[in-house]
């Protein structure tokens, strides 16, 4: 009786209430699957990459990697206006506009993309790319061609990568997440074949994290625009640029934020590399993964916060955007108690994880640990400022941010201060989250009422 009571509860849950909550439950129990699966599956491949590559190269290429991610510099934001916009239009019923929306995004990635790695495959060569990361001959073999596949998948993943904002658009972003799931498991059985098949490389091991990515989206987005979205799918008759503005208007103050978060979050895989070397690249890559597994959980949890918020604020339901607010900060103390039985544990995981192979000190894991902490609390806020496309002291904190991540870095480093410090100054410089958002929060939210009434 008690087990059936239970069933019913569990069902009474993800049924009821308003649409847009049961969407958003709906989706975040298949992501707990899913991200699950993808999460003990990346922890699998972490291992199996270290026996296959010595930890230097697995170093080298996640800052290669990390370093690539730069080109997303000249994608101007529009993916990201293109969430907000999509998300009206869908929203309204307006499937014509939702069409003209998606297929000028592509046009617009188009001529952006392709041009931009055609010129970097042209220019990499001219590069001493040896010197640029402070490497010797040894560690840099193969170090241009691993660059340029990894530029090449970089421009097309980008492009191809829309049909996720599709998806988020339409609040499914666990069918987003099922995509990343198939791209690992691919990865994983590629990575196994050249272990037993292939001589450990640089090369060979952008080969592996490179083609399964590509083949997965490009599915994806012939499926998908095939079937459930062939109303929306993208065309040459319904390339409009008249609606670029739209996107592209919206999509420049997400341009601003974005070069903040690359130069924060990618260059630190780069900073690491050239000044401790790539060992240690490898160290903070492997703690950042264990820590990072406990943001995954929460971003399952956020995710589908930002369509429904700009759904909400379309409706003025700040009654539903309120409560929401409040159940994800009591949910966060949860996360924040589990995240310090994971950071005590954390030296024996390692030692089960990977062996003795590398190092990596507790202050290192204590301060990603932090780190990872001041993330998942501004998820929550940063989710309806996004939402709600007031991004004006976002983008103006986005300008200072950098300018303080790579002051604290030359400080750090000048005075011979060890790797974590590196954490700190991303830390430090994350500023806008945890003292800015909330407040812009609660006045956005102040100003609908107004208005409502």
């Amino acid at each position: 009786m008690n087990s059936n009571k239970l069933i019913n509860k569990g069902k009474d849950f993800f049924t009821k209430g308003d649409v847009r909550s049961v969407k958003a439950k709906i989706n975040i129990l298949y992501m707990l699957f899913i991200k699950g699966a993808n999460i003990l599956m990346g922890f699998f491949l972490v291992p199996m990459i270290l026996n296959y590559v010595d930890s230097e190269k697995y170093g080298i290429w996640t800052a290669i990697s990390s370093m690539v991610c730069w080109i997303s510099f000249f994608d101007i934001g529009i993916n990201n206006g293109l969430k907000n916009n999509l998300t009206i239009a869908l929203s309204n019923g307006d499937k014509a506009l939702a069409k003209k929306y998606v297929s000028t995004t592509y046009a617009i990635l188009c001529f952006i993309f392709l041009p931009l790695m055609i010129i970097m495959l042209s220019s990499s060569p001219f590069i001493n790319w040896m010197r640029v990361m402070n490497l010797s001959q040894e560690s840099a073999e193969g170090l241009l061609a691993t660059i340029c596949i990894t530029i090449v998948y970089f421009c097309l993943n980008f492009i191809l990568s829309t049909i996720n904002v599709v998806l988020m658009a339409d609040q499914r972003p666990a069918d987003s997440a099922f995509r990343n799931l198939i791209q690992q498991a691919v990865t994983l059985i590629l990575i196994f074949i050249f272990t037993k098949t292939t001589h450990g490389s640089l090369v060979n091991l952008c080969i592996c994290q490179c083609i399964s990515p590509l083949i997965v989206i490009t599915l994806f987005n012939f499926t998908l625009f095939k079937g459930r979205y062939k109303e929306i799918a993208p065309s040459l008759r319904s390339i409009d640029f008249s609606v670029a503005p739209q996107l592209v208007k919206l999509g420049l103050q997400f341009f601003i934020i974005q070069i903040a978060s690359i130069i924060q979050y990618q260059m630190i895989n780069f900073i690491i590399l050239r000044y401790y070397g790539g060992t240690e690249v490898t160290a903070y890559s492997i703690s950042f993964k264990l820590f990072s597994a406990v943001n995954m959980v929460w971003s399952i949890l956020t995710t589908p916060l930002w369509a429904a918020f700009t759904e909400a604020i379309a409706k003025r339901d700040t009654a539903w955007i309120k409560r929401t607010i409040k159940k994800y900060l009591l949910l966060l103390a949860f996360f924040i108690v589990g995240g310090v039985i994971l950071l005590v544990a954390s030296p024996w995981i390692f030692k089960i994880w990977i062996g003795d192979t590398i190092h990596i000190s507790f202050v290192l894991s204590l301060c990603v640990f932090c780190y990872q902490v001041i993330c998942m609390f501004n998820g929550i806020f940063i989710s309806f400022i996004n939402g709600s496309g007031y991004l004006k002291q976002q983008s103006i904190a986005a300008l200072f941010s950098p300018i303080v991540f790579l002051g604290c870095c030359s400080l750090f480093i000048s005075l011979g201060f060890p790797i974590h410090f590196v954490v700190v100054a991303s830390i430090l410089s994350n500023f806008y989250g945890p003292l800015i958002a909330p407040f812009q929060t609660y006045k956005i939210i102040n100003n609908l009422e107004c208005r409502h009434i």
